[in-house]
């Protein structure tokens, strides 16, 4: 089923003509009146003036209106203003305006299998009327579960959180799993002639269960992390005062005292706290 141009023409002309109807139609009763010959052929101009006047309707802006004639799609009307039509076409009114979709949180497992509480956002609009219409029961209702059953299963695709390089994680590349959300909600909504805007999520936790366990990981890798760097940096200072000092010939140093300069540098460097400096002031002996 494919969306067509339905047949209408513009309701300010046929308004007109209706008009011009019903002036002949008066001079035709007042002819019968002062004749006093009316007839069977008298009601025929009224009834087509009834008729012709059924066959207006209105269309508001992005808006359309799908017509059938006894069953058969015969067209979608989507010119704004005043139309007319075959009378005997049923006219149905379809929404083309953009509308959004907040789905409930829902829990599921990521990737790695841990729980997480997740919600999306879906922005979209009606780009066929004719499959919007004929063939799903009721589009919105469709849009509303098929994107929540995206989602889900989008969310068992990545991990929460990004642990191995460039691996793509819920939390920490939105742009490209709200892409990929966007596609797959596509792909689900085409049938129904909807076109989807934007797809991002909305809410992204992990479930209460585990919420303070996934908290204390993620800080001990943090904690990691941030040692990790100052062990790096604190390694090069060393060994950037080792090296100068050789070069310039401040002071040699034995293996035994360079192992000691080492030490105290690096718990210098690497310590939590600050460091009291101790003084050598001499031996008495």
């Amino acid at each position: 089923m494919q969306e067509t141009k339905g047949f209408s023409i513009n309701g300010y002309v046929m308004f007109v003509l209706l008009l011009v109807s019903i002036a002949s139609l008066g001079n035709f009763i007042v002819e019968q009146i002062v004749n006093q010959e009316p007839n069977f052929w008298f009601f025929v101009p009224l009834v087509i003036g009834i008729v012709i006047a059924t066959g207006f309707f209105m269309v508001q802006p992005n808006q359309g209106k799908v017509m059938t004639f006894f069953g058969s799609y015969v067209g979608t009307v989507k010119e704004n203003g005043l139309r007319w039509t075959i009378p005997f076409f049923v006219r149905k009114t379809i929404s083309l305006r953009i509308r959004n979709f907040e789905s409930s949180q829902m829990k599921v497992n990521d990737n790695h299998g841990n729980p997480i509480e997740i919600a999306t956002v879906v922005v979209w609009s009606v780009d066929d009327t004719a499959e919007a219409v004929f063939e799903v029961d009721d589009y919105v209702s469709f849009v509303n579960i098929q994107s929540e059953s995206a989602l889900r299963n989008m969310a068992i695709s990545y991990p929460y959180d990004q642990h191995d390089g460039d691996q793509i994680a819920l939390r920490s590349h939105p742009q490209e799993v709200s892409e990929a959300l966007k596609i797959e909600i596509q792909e689900r909504l085409a049938k129904a002639g909807v076109k989807v805007h934007e797809a991002r999520i909305s809410h992204l936790a992990y479930a209460p269960e585990i919420a303070n366990a996934m908290l204390q990981r993620q800080q001990a890798s943090a904690i990691i992390a941030a040692r990790s760097k100052i062990v790096d940096g604190a390694v090069g200072m060393v060994e950037m005062a080792l090296t100068q000092l050789s070069e310039k010939s401040i002071v040699e140093l034995d293996e035994e005292r360079k192992a000691a300069m080492v030490s105290n540098l690096l718990v210098v460097l690497c310590g939590d706290q600050n460091t009291q400096p101790v003084v050598n002031a001499g031996s008495l002996y």
